[in-house]
């Protein structure tokens, strides 16, 4: 499992003219069953993502595509974990 945290390296101004490009790949992620559950931190300085990727390369690869990094206005890091505990329904996320 991944924790995929993102930095915004541009005024919030430019990184909303990418909001729904960004939310459209996060869509794709979704449908695909990779993406978890998503969102803003608070304050908007960046964003959290949590995902089901097979390794932390593939998870990086993944990332590379949102438009968010294509335009420059948003890096990512990755934080690889080991699920051990969880709660009752969550189990449908672990692969």
């Amino acid at each position: 499992m991944f924790a995929i945290h993102s930095i915004y390296l541009k005024p919030i101004e430019e990184v909303d003219k990418h909001l729904d490009a960004h939310r459209a790949f996060l869509k794709t992620l979704y449908n695909k069953g990779i993406a978890i559950c998503s969102g803003p931190q608070i304050p908007r300085t960046g964003g959290f993502i949590l995902m089901n990727a097979t390794t932390k390369t593939e998870a990086l690869e993944i990332m590379k595509n949102d438009p968010y990094v294509i335009n420059g206005v948003a890096e990512y890091s990755v934080i690889e974990f080991e699920v051990k505990s969880f709660a009752e329904g969550f189990e449908r996320f672990i692969h």
